[in-house]
């Protein structure tokens, strides 16, 4: 049996501000990461491509707030950062 993976763990070196913020992005990296590995079967964000986030983004969050969407797209912004690659997001 596999471990689960530690999105924790992932984002420790790009984490930054206080508290509750390192708190919402571990949680929503953690949606993000469900949702991506339920739709493409890709378990951990190594195995991720840019059509991927743009799916999130523009799919699994078309029906909420625009400051919803904003917080995600740093979240996943922060996820890019941290596997080293040059993706430019947009709202």
């Amino acid at each position: 049996m596999s471990k689960s993976f530690d999105m924790e763990l992932f984002l420790s070196g790009v984490l930054t501000g206080s508290h509750a913020t390192r708190q919402r992005h571990l949680r929503q990296a953690t949606l993000i990461q469900a949702e991506i590995a339920n739709r493409w079967k890709r378990e951990t964000p190594w195995a991720w491509q840019k059509k991927h986030m743009d799916w999130f983004l523009e799919r699994r969050l078309s029906r909420r707030s625009e400051a919803t969407r904003y917080y995600y797209l740093l979240t996943v912004r922060l996820l890019a950062s941290r596997l080293q690659k040059t993706w430019v997001f947009n709202l």
